[in-house]
C-alpha cells in the first residue's frame, strides 16, 4: 500500500495486527509469523487490547520498529505510515518507537515466547511467511529472563559466550546449548523458545537434543563442530547485563516544548517528584526518565501540528542530549496515558481527569459483600479482603527479641513501642489458608523488627510454608487486618506491659477515632493538646475523673456509631459525649487550653482506578532491576521468578517454588522498589509476599483468569528437556532428521570442513528416510566411538523384513535401534507392511505408531 493512498481496514476484533514496510508500501503479515523480524525491515506493530482486565485504561498501542540493517527509505516509510495511522485512531493510542534490541516492555509483552531477529529484508520475510522449510542451517544466540530474544550470529564458536543459550538449528535437528554460567530459568525460557519453534517453523516435526554438560554430549558436540568447526581455545566470558536499575529510572525531569517564531524551546520545569497539575491541556511536554526513555506528552488543546511534529521533537531531543539512537520514545495524549506514564508522577488524579474528559465514567465503588469474597476474587482484590475477618486469629508480641502470646483479652490492643505478629486462619472452598501479618509501631526498634522476622519464619516453618505474609506499618493497615479486630484496634503510645496488657491509662490521653465500618476504622492515640482535633473526626480523650466522647462538626452517623464500638475498649471511668462547640471548661483544661485546630473536613482518600502492574524481579551490580510484564495473566508466572504485583495500594512479592536464594531479598526488593519509585511512594505501603500454590485471592483477584490446579502440572526445567526429546530412552527419535551427515573426526581449523558441511546441507533436502544416528539422552553414540563417523553406520533400507520382524533384542543385526526396528526397512517393503510411507508413519500420534508396530511384530 503507497502511503499516499487510504490505510488499510483495522479489525478491532483482532488483538494483534503487523505489517511490514518495504518501497514505500505496507504488507500485512499472518498471524503465525507475529513474533519474527528481520534486520533489514521495519514493521508497524498495532495492539488493541481484548480484555478490560488487561488494558492501559482502554488505550491501544501502536508501535513502529526499525531494524537495526534497515534502510533510510523504509524508516521514512515507517513513521509517515504510523503518523497517518495513529490520526485515523485518534487521541486513545499511544505510540511508541521501537529499536531492535532495545524493545520497550510493552512490545514483548505480545510475543511469548519470545521474539525472533531474522537476517535479511522484505524477500527473505515473505518468503518465511509462505514456506515451512527444512533446509535450514544457522545459529540463534537466546538471551532474556522474561523477555526472550533470539538473533541469528555468524555459524562459528566465536558468537558464542559462557552466560548465554545458542540453538544450532538444522531443519529437522535443534541443538541448545547450555552456557555453564546460564540461569536454570534462562534454560528453561529458552527451550520453551525452541519447542515453539520446533512446533511453528517444522510442524512439530524435528527433533530436539540439549547440551547441559558437553563431557556427557560428546556425539551433540561432534554434530556442532561439523557445522561450526573445531572449537580452539576457551570460550568468551559472560556478556554484562545492559540492565536500567530502578534508581536510574527514578531520575525524571518534565520540560516544556513550544515553538518561539521559528526557533523550538525545550525548558526544563521540575524533577521528582512531579505533580499532574504541571501539564497543561493546551501544551505538549517531555518527560525524561533517566535516559532511558522518552515520553511525548501532548495535551488534547494542542494543535495538530504540534502533535505531528511530537515524534521528530523527541528523537531531537534524543540526539542533543547524546543519548543512544535506540532509546525509546512514547508518544502519549492526554486523557490516554499508559499506567508507566501516569505513575512517573506524585499523584493521578481520576477526578481531575475527569473533570477535563466529563464524557468518562465515575468509578463507581461497591460495597463489602462478603459472601461473595471466595467465588469473585476480583472483588476480595479491589475491597483487599480476603473474608470479613471472622476465622481464627492469634496474636504475639515480641519482648525480649523473644515471641510472647498475647492474651486474647488484649487482642487488638497493640503499641507503638512494640512488633506484633497476628497469625489469621480461615477455610476458602473447604481448604485451610493462613495469612500472617507482620505489623511494626513506629517506635520500634531495629533489633526487635529483626526478633519478627526471624519469628515470622520460625512461623512459616511450623506451617511448611503455606503462610502469605503481610508487613504492615503502625497507621497504614490494609481493610482485612482491620475487619480482624471488627474495627477495634487501638493502638497506643509505648510499649507493652506483660502479656501484652496495654499501657496503664492513668495520665491525660486523647485517641483518634477514624473509619465508619469495621474494615476502615482504626484508633490512634495523639498528643493531648487540642490542637490535635480536627472538626471532621471523633476523638475520645481520657482523664483521671471522666472520659469524653467528641463529635467534631463534620462527622457523620456512621462515624458516630463507629466510635461507640471503640469506646468499649475502655472500660471504667465515665463516658460523657461531647459536641464540637459545646466542650465543658475541664475538656479544655485537660487538653492543656484551647488552641486552633483544622475546622475543614479531611477529604476522603480517593481510590485510584489505576491497573495493576506486573514486574519480574532480579538484581545486577546490587539494584534491583524489574522487567514489566504488560497484559499479564497466570501463566508469566514461573516457579523460577520473583514478582512484584503492584496495586497502587499495596505491593505483592510473589515467590516461585524454585527461585532459590533470591526469596530472602524479597522484602528488600520491595521496599527499594518503594524507596526509588519516580512517585516517592510511601515505605509504609503494606507489602505482601506469597508464596506460589498459597495465593490468597486478595492476589489472585487481579489476575484475568486464575486455576487453583495449574501449579500441580508444573515441570521442572529437567522434565521440559525430557518431554521436548520425546518418549523412550534414547534421541534415537531424531535418528531419520540427520540424514547421511559426515562427522568428520579431525578438523584443522575453526571453520567447517566443506565436505562435511556439504553432505549435511545436501541432506536437509531428502525424505525423511534415509539415515540416522543412533543416539541417547545424553547425547552419546552406542554404535560409535570417538574416531567412528557417520559412513559407519547403518544405512536405512538395507536390512530385509525377516531380520527385523518379531527379532528378539539379542537377535537383531549390529547397529539396530530396537525401539526403531521398522526404520531399518526400504521403502517398498515399509509401504508393504504397514500399507503406508515413512512420512506418514512418522507423522501419526505415538500411541499410534506404537500400536501398528506391535500389531506387525516390530515393537
Amino acid at each position: 500500500m503507497d502511503i499516499n493512498q487510504d490505510l488499510p481496514a483495522i479489525d478491532s476484533h483482532r488483538a494483534l495486527q503487523i505489517w511490514i514496510t518495504e518501497n514505500l508500501k505496507m504488507l500485512p503479515l499472518p498471524e503465525r509469523t507475529h513474533g519474527n523480524f528481520f534486520e533489514e525491515c521495519c514493521y508497524v506493530v498495532l495492539h488493541v487490547p481484548q480484555s478490560p482486565k488487561a488494558t492501559q485504561g482502554g488505550s491501544s498501542d501502536l508501535h513502529y520498529w526499525i531494524g537495526k540493517d534497515a534502510s533510510a527509505e523504509a524508516r521514512e516509510a515507517a513513521v509517515s505510515f504510523v503518523q497517518r495511522l495513529q490520526e485515523d485512531l485518534g487521541d486513545q493510542t499511544v505510540l511508541h518507537r521501537e529499536s531492535q534490541g532495545h524493545e520497550s516492555d510493552c512490545f514483548h509483552s505480545y510475543f511469548h515466547p519470545g521474539v525472533i531477529y531474522r537476517k535479511g529484508g522484505r524477500d527473505s520475510a515473505l518468503k518465511f511467511s509462505e514456506t515451512n522449510m527444512y533446509n535450514v542451517q544457522r545459529l540463534l544466540h537466546i538471551k532474556g529472563r522474561k523477555h526472550v530474544s533470539a538473533t541469528e550470529v555468524a555459524l562459528s564458536w566465536n558468537s558464542f559466550n559462557k552466560g548465554d543459550i545458542f540453538l544450532l538449528d538444522l531443519g529437522k535437528v535443534m541443538i541448545q546449548w547450555n552456557g555453564p554460567k546460564a540461569s536454570i530459568s534462562e534454560k528453561a525460557r529458552a527451550l520453551t523458545l525452541t519447542c515453539n519453534l520446533r512446533d511453528r517453523e517444522r510442524g512439530g516435526r524435528a527433533q530436539i537434543a540439549v547440551v547441559d554438560a558437553e563431557n556427557e554430549a560428546t556425539n551433540l558436540l561432534r554434530i556442532m563442530e561439523a557445522v561450526l568447526g573445531c572449537r580452539s581455545g576457551s570460550l568468551c566470558p559472560s556478556v554484562p547485563s545492559n540492565s536500567v536499575s530502578q534508581l536510574q529510572k527514578a531520575n525524571v525531569r518534565l520540560y516544556h516544548v513550544c515553538e518561539k517564531g521559528t526557533d523550538l524551546v525545550v525548558q526544563e520545569l521540575a524533577t521528582r517528584p512531579l505533580t499532574q497539575d504541571l501539564l497543561q491541556e493546551d501544551g505538549c511536554y517531555l518527560l525524561d526518565q533517566g535516559g532511558f526513555k522518552i515520553y511525548m506528552w501532548q495535551g488534547r488543546k494542542s494543535s495538530p501540528q504540534e502533535k505531528k511534529a511530537a515524534l521528530s521533537r523527541a528523537v531531537g531531543f534524543i540526539q542533543a542530549k547524546g543519548y543512544p539512537n535506540y532509546t525509546n520514545v512514547e508518544v502519549v495524549n492526554d486523557g490516554a496515558e499508559s499506567t508507566a506514564f501516569q505513575q512517573l508522577f506524585w499523584s493521578w488524579s481520576k477526578e481531575l481527569d475527569r473533570k477535563k474528559h466529563p464524557e468518562k465514567s465515575k468509578l463507581v465503588q461497591g460495597n463489602l459483600e462478603v459472601g461473595k469474597l471466595h467465588t469473585q476474587p476480583e472483588l476480595a482484590a479491589q475491597l483487599r479482603m480476603v473474608d470479613d475477618g471472622s476465622g481464627k486469629v492469634e496474636v504475639w508480641y515480641i519482648q525480649d527479641l523473644q515471641r510472647q502470646p498475647v492474651d486474647p483479652k488484649h487482642y487488638g490492643q497493640l503499641c507503638s513501642g512494640n512488633c506484633y505478629l497476628v497469625l489469621y486462619t480461615y477455610q476458602k472452598l473447604g481448604c485451610v489458608q493462613y495469612l500472617l501479618y507482620l505489623w511494626q509501631g513506629h517506635q520500634s526498634t531495629v533489633e526487635d523488627t529483626k526478633a519478627l522476622n526471624c519469628s515470622a519464619e520460625e512461623l512459616d516453618l511450623m506451617h511448611k510454608g503455606a503462610l502469605a505474609q503481610g508487613h504492615v506499618t503502625m497507621g497504614s493497615e490494609p481493610p482485612h487486618f482491620l475487619a480482624i479486630f471488627q474495627g477495634r484496634l487501638v493502638v497506643f503510645q509505648g510499649n507493652a506491659g506483660n502479656k501484652g496488657e496495654r499501657p496503664p491509662v492513668s495520665d491525660t490521653r486523647l485517641f483518634h477515632v477514624q473509619g465508619t465500618e469495621s474494615h476502615n476504622t482504626r484508633t490512634m492515640e495523639v498528643p493531648a493538646r487540642a490542637s490535635s482535633l480536627t472538626s471532621g473526626d471523633v476523638f475520645f480523650l481520657i482523664t483521671s475523673h471522666v472520659c469524653y466522647l467528641w463529635f467534631g462538626k463534620g462527622c457523620h452517623g456512621d462515624q458516630r456509631e463507629m466510635a461507640r464500638t471503640v469506646v468499649t475498649v475502655f472500660p471504667g471511668n465515665n463516658k460523657e459525649t461531647v459536641l464540637e462547640g459545646q466542650e465543658p471548661l475541664y475538656f479544655w483544661e485537660a487538653l492543656g487550653g484551647r488552641a486552633p485546630y483544622p475546622s475543614n473536613k479531611r477529604l476522603p482518600k480517593e481510590v485510584w482506578s489505576i491497573q495493576p502492574r506486573l514486574f519480574e524481579c532480579s538484581s545486577h551490580a546490587g539494584c534491583l532491576v524489574l522487567t514489566e510484564v504488560l497484559f499479564f495473566g497466570q501463566e508469566d508466572l514461573d516457579k523460577y521468578d520473583i514478582m512484584l504485583l503492584d496495586t497502587c495500594q499495596e505491593i505483592f512479592l510473589w515467590l516461585g517454588e524454585a527461585a532459590g536464594e533470591w526469596k530472602k531479598e524479597a522484602v528488600a526488593w520491595g521496599l527499594e522498589y518503594l524507596r526509588t519509585h519516580p512517585a516517592e511512594r510511601s515505605l509504609a505501603t503494606p507489602i505482601f509476599v506469597v508464596k506460589q500454590g498459597h495465593e490468597p485471592a486478595t492476589f489472585t483477584g487481579w489476575f484475568v483468569t486464575w486455576d487453583p490446579y495449574k501449579w500441580m502440572n508444573s515441570q521442572s526445567y529437567e522434565e521440559m528437556v525430557g518431554s521436548s526429546l520425546g518418549p523412550g530412552s534414547a534421541i534415537s527419535e531424531m535418528t531419520a532428521e540427520v540424514h547421511n551427515f559426515q562427522l568428520t573426526p579431525r578438523l584443522s581449523d575453526n571453520k567447517a570442513g566443506h565436505p562435511a558441511l556439504q553432505a549435511f546441507k545436501g541432506s536437509q533436502d531428502r525424505p525423511e528416510n534415509e539415515l540416522g544416528l543412533d543416539l541417547r539422552v545424553d547425547g552419546a553414540n552406542p554404535s560409535m566411538n570417538h574416531t567412528s563417523s557417520c559412513s559407519d553406520s547403518m544405512v536405512n533400507g538395507s536390512l530385509p523384513r525377516e531380520k527385523l520382524m518379531h527379532q528378539a533384542l539379542e537377535d537383531l543385526p549390529p547397529g539396530v535401534d530396537p525401539a526403531r526396528k521398522e526404520f531399518y526397512l526400504s521403502d517398498s517393503d515399509f509401504q508393504d507392511i504397514f500399507g503406508k510411507s515413512k512420512e506418514e508413519f512418522y507423522s501419526m500420534a505415538k500411541w499410534k505408531q506404537q500400536q501398528e508396530k506391535k500389531k506387525l511384530g516390530f515393537f
